[in-house]
């Protein structure tokens, strides 16, 4: 595959001094996000409700049984997200790899909104909902990387980006279409589509707990063979790399960790993109340090967006994908207009 050398960065903020910032950053973060609300609740008592759970409290019970399921889910679908970018970025060596710019997450919707209309029922689908998103986002992934090695070019980064947004755009068209025709379906899933994280419940998170897991330790598992990867196919498979199981192994990795994202808050795009590349410029380029920094950094992205969507236009909420979108679109752009040049 041909890309663009990567630039040297310069990494003004270490490895182990960004771990401990984007720790305390995320508790900082954690505990505003649990007090706001319909009614406020100050840090003190969100953190009394956490360590020492008094059930007679009213605001005690209003932050465990209501706003923890919320955050929880913020932390594990910016998490899986922040790492899925990073490895596509990684095993494709594509700047702008991103699950949602690369159809993962259209795919992922598509196979949940297929699976629910045909019968299975949206309770049914909460056990196998994250390993069905899981095989819909390879599915079409697997589509988009076949028609953009199609060519005497092979396959380019360029070639990737646009098959993705084509196939996404068509995944996003057949989905609607069967919402149109499937009213129930539509009622059930509206919120969820709009990528928000709203109207959780603790067995889709619970579900997508797993298969977000194993993503994640396949992902620490080759990241010593991609940063070998990173110096070029010839060098690494003279290292002794197998590149198609390393890729494969990513690509699953990614799939799962999309799959377990969209299961819970539906197609949140951008967060894959914007992470591993500020991970990268200001703190590492040695994806084994970059994969625990990408699951944090997407944690406090997702986390700030879901903030801000909350109190934008309180007391009403935008969906947290709009807000993601916000930031995004404008960095996808810039990264877009310096690569492909």
């Amino acid at each position: 595959m041909r890309s663009r050398p990567h630039s040297i960065h310069r990494h003004p903020l270490r490895p182990a001094l960004a771990l401990p910032i984007l720790l305390c950053l995320l508790l900082i973060g954690a505990v505003i996000h649990l007090g706001l609300g319909a009614r406020y609740i100050g840090p003190s008592t969100v953190l009394q409700a956490l360590l020492h759970f008094d059930p007679r409290s009213f605001d005690h019970k209003v932050i465990v049984e209501l706003r923890l399921l919320r955050l929880v889910a913020a932390l594990l679908t910016g998490a899986a997200l922040g790492v899925a970018g990073l490895l596509l970025q990684s095993v494709i060596r594509n700047p702008l790899g991103e699950p949602h710019i690369l159809g993962l997450n259209a795919g992922a919707a598509l196979a949940v909104v297929i699976a629910s209309a045909i019968g299975a029922g949206w309770g049914g689908l909460l056990a196998s909902r994250p390993l069905v998103a899981a095989c819909g986002a390879a599915a079409l992934f697997a589509v988009v990387m076949l028609l953009a090695s199609a060519g005497r070019s092979g396959l380019t980064p360029l070639k990737v980006t646009l098959c993705g947004v084509a196939l996404s755009a068509f995944a996003s068209s057949v989905t609607a279409a069967i919402l149109i025709l499937d009213e129930q379906t539509l009622l059930e899933m509206r919120t969820w589509l709009a990528g928000d994280l709203a109207g959780l419940s603790w067995s889709v998170t619970a579900a997508a707990a797993l298969p977000a897991l194993v993503g994640m330790l396949l992902a620490l598992a080759i990241a010593p063979r991609l940063n070998v990867l990173a110096l070029g196919d010839q060098v690494a498979s003279g290292l002794g790399v197998n590149i198609a199981r390393t890729r494969l192994i990513g690509l699953i990795a990614a799939a799962l960790l999309c799959g377990a994202a969209v299961s819970v808050a539906g197609p949140i795009g951008f967060i894959g993109l914007v992470v591993p590349h500020v991970v990268r410029r200001l703190m590492t380029d040695d994806i084994r340090l970059a994969v625990p920094l990408s699951g944090l950094g997407g944690a406090l992205l997702l986390l700030l967006a879901d903030l801000v969507a909350r109190v934008l236009i309180a007391p009403q909420e935008l969906a947290t994908g709009v807000m993601t979108a916000l930031v995004g679109a404008p960095v996808f752009i810039f990264i877009a207009a310096r690569y492909f040049k």
